[in-house]
This record gives structure tokens, sequence and C-alpha cells, in this order.
């Protein structure tokens, strides 16, 4: 599998994921678990406002943000609205972006205005992994407020969206039965 077959499975898996766990989101009692849920909105915020701020950098343009979170929290639909705009702009860039484009590295000044330097292949395998790391921390506090957080991993998003996936074929019936 090439760097970039997988980087699209990734991020069709971190949409998957984030439209997910916003559905649990808006299952929070505002005001029973008033303080929970602006968390876990500030959470997925942040995931956004990073995300945006390293689309920016792949981009070459200016992200105009001066932290890794926005002042105001947001209202539940507006970001869900623009998590999705986000990854579908993650998965569009996936399109275009050539193999030797992932190699490139790009210099960036962080929001604290440290400089830093990454290829576009790490810049989108943070992207990625960070937003798994704070869908983590959501889905925790969600079981804390008795919420069953969903079940985000790589292996049941493939597993749901390619059903065949669950069929034996004759090389894993071979292996198996090798054991």
């Amino acid at each position: 599998m090439s760097a970039s077959t997988l980087l699209h499975t990734l991020f069709r898996y971190q949409a998957w994921a984030n439209s997910d766990l916003l559905d649990k989101i808006e299952s929070i009692d505002p005001v029973i678990n008033q303080e929970e849920r602006h968390t876990v909105i500030r959470l997925i915020n942040h995931c956004h406002v990073v995300n945006r701020i390293f689309a920016a950098h792949l981009s070459g343009t200016k992200h105009g943000y001066t932290s890794d979170n926005t002042a105001d929290t947001p209202l539940l639909p507006d970001l869900r609205s623009a998590v999705a705009a986000s990854d579908r702009w993650y998965l569009q860039y996936l399109e275009t972006v050539t193999p030797e484009q992932l190699g490139e590295a790009v210099p960036f000044a962080f929001t604290d205005g440290d400089s830093g330097c990454m290829s576009r292949e790490e810049m989108l395998a943070h992207v990625v992994t960070h937003g798994g790391y704070h869908r983590g921390e959501a889905g925790r506090i969600l079981s804390q407020i008795s919420i069953s957080p969903p079940w985000d991993t790589l292996a049941v998003h493939l597993h749901q969206t390619e059903p065949s996936r669950r069929l034996r074929t004759p090389m894993l019936e071979n292996t198996l039965s090798a054991s």
C-alpha cells in the first residue's frame, strides 16, 4: 500500500469518526451535563482549528489563527458543518497532491511564533493522529457521563464501510487451517 493510499484511508476514517463523535455529542444533555458538553465541544473545536492551520500550511496560505482554539465556543451545528467541510478539504487535497509533494519539507510558524518544518506527509499524519487523540479524550468524557462513546477505531471503520472485509478469503482460510 502506498503512503497516498494509506492517507486516503486514514482521512476517510477521520471523517467517519468525526461524524460519529459529533452524533454522540448531540446526545449530551446541555443542562445536566453543561460543563462536560462545553469541554467536549472545545476539544473538537481545537482539533478543527489545528486542522485548518495545517491545511493553510499545506496550501501555502495564511490561516489567521493566533491560538490553537478560538476564544468563543461555536454552536454544535456550526462546528459540525465546519468539521465536515474541513474533512472534505483534506480528502480533496489528497486527490491532487503527488507522491513527490508528500515528501516536500514545508517551513511554517506555529501560532506562538516558533518556527517549524515538516514534510507534507508528516503534517497529514499529525492531523490524523492529533484528531484521534482528542476524540479519545472526548470519548472518555462521554463515558464519565454514561454515554457510550463511539467505537472509534480504524478496524471498525474499515469493516463497517467495506463489509466484504468480513468475508473469509482463500488465503486467510489457508492461514487459519495451518495454525
